[in-house]
């Protein structure tokens, strides 16, 4: 759409639409805040959760490693789920930004409460055909960089801690690896396991950080054609 065919077109500044749309970007502040609570949520459930691995593998010197490992399984399962529910966030997040930076940014300024129709048209069609705004991969990515790849590198010592101490200090290195043995799985391939599978969350986490900071669109780019530095 060009700039003289913006100009013909009405902008939306009746009584009734402006209310309207104040009370779009309330439900789309709250879902967004629900969503940001779930969140909060399963990082709990993580934290908690490898507390309780913690107290149970270090109560005693006879104690198992057995859930440390059990529970950096179960972390897992809470890193993929919030990242699901992050890609919802984004969701809501996106539309309550449309709405600010198109209605309530003109309103700051003093230039009335009104919404050119062109610049609605961003938020427009995500209601009609609605869509992720950022990837799986991206979402876990994020989740590591903020939360989760802390939570696995505090499980990732205290196993090695425990199996070095525990039941008496390790004298040497393969004696500690074979304390890490669980059931039929030597101790050697649970280590190896481990490492590269923390390894490759770091991967995830730097690999996302940087297409982040590549990414230099903003908001504003759905509402007009210029970028505001």
């Amino acid at each position: 759409m060009t700039e003289t065919d913006s100009e013909l077109i009405e902008p939306i500044d009746g009584s009734k639409e402006i209310g309207a749309l104040a009370h779009l970007y309330r439900a789309e502040v709250y879902r967004s805040t629900i969503w940001r609570q779930r969140l909060d949520m399963t990082t709990n459930w993580a934290v908690v959760s490898t507390g309780i691995a913690l107290s149970v593998s270090f109560a005693s010197a006879t104690a198992s490693p057995l859930p440390i490992p059990l529970v950096g399984m179960l972390t897992i399962m809470f890193l993929f789920l919030e990242a699901r529910r992050y890609r919802y966030f984004m969701t809501w997040k996106f539309r309550a930004r449309l709405l600010e930076l198109a209605l309530m940014v003109p309103v700051l300024r003093g230039e009335g409460g009104k919404i050119m129709t062109d610049r609605g048209t961003a938020l427009s069609d995500d209601y009609v055909t609605p869509d992720f705004h950022i990837s799986a991969l991206q979402a876990i990515g994020h989740r590591l960089r903020r939360n989760y790849l802390w939570i696995f590198m505090i499980q990732y010592v205290a196993y090695f801690a425990k199996i070095w101490i525990h039941p008496i200090e390790a004298v040497t290195i393969e004696q500690m690896v074979q304390r890490a043995h669980i059931g039929p799985l030597p101790g050697g391939l649970v280590i190896v396991a481990g490492t590269l599978l923390l390894f490759a969350f770091i991967g995830v986490t730097i690999w996302t950080y940087r297409v982040k900071q590549k990414d230099t669109s903003r908001m504003s780019d759905y509402l007009k054609g210029e970028k505001i530095e």
